[in-house]
């Protein structure tokens, strides 16, 4: 199968292009929020953007006007997810991760690490990635929701208050 027909390709030309305009269109009109760094919630709603994006181009069981409502309900039910999840707190829980405290003063707090299944490695690399070279001048290293690590210098860490709400942190 290597050619089926011109209007095959002529259809994923002209649909596959308005897909993506489509596509592109949706994600501007609903917000910053869509594109932000993601978390499990956002990931999951960017695979289907994705999917979705691959049925128009390549099914034509699929029109362009089904595609493109299934864009815009994607956009729409993750803005309204992400909308309540700012309004109640137990839903909020629910769709995105606490952070978590991974090392204090210095020091790794193991049961963190092992809960978290990341290694010590891993936060001696983050570490040397912030332009420290010490453990021991780190104040604070969270592993924030979205996956990534969030180093902070005890010269830098003050009273400690952007750690009110990370799991783990009792300050």
């Amino acid at each position: 199968m290597w050619f089926d027909s011109w209007s095959d390709l002529a259809r994923v030309l002209i649909i596959g292009t308005t897909a993506y305009l489509t596509l592109v269109l949706v994600l501007r009109l609903s917000g910053k929020r869509t594109l932000a760094k993601l978390n499990a919630f956002d990931l999951v709603v960017t695979v289907a953007f994705g999917s979705t994006l691959a049925t128009i181009f390549l099914s034509s069981d699929v029109s362009w006007s089904e595609g493109a409502v299934a864009l815009a309900l994607l956009a729409l039910l993750q803005f309204v997810v992400a909308w309540l999840a700012v309004r109640i707190p137990p839903l909020r829980n629910l769709v995105t991760a606490r952070p978590t405290l991974l090392l204090r003063d210095g020091t790794a707090i193991p049961g963190a690490l092992r809960e978290q299944r990341v290694t010590l490695d891993e936060i001696r690399q983050a570490v040397r990635s912030s332009g420290s070279g010490d453990l021991s001048s780190v104040g604070a290293v969270v592993l924030e929701s979205d996956g990534s690590l969030s180093v902070i210098s005890s010269s830098k860490l003050g009273s400690g208050s952007s750690l009110s709400g990370v799991r783990g942190y009792d300050g």
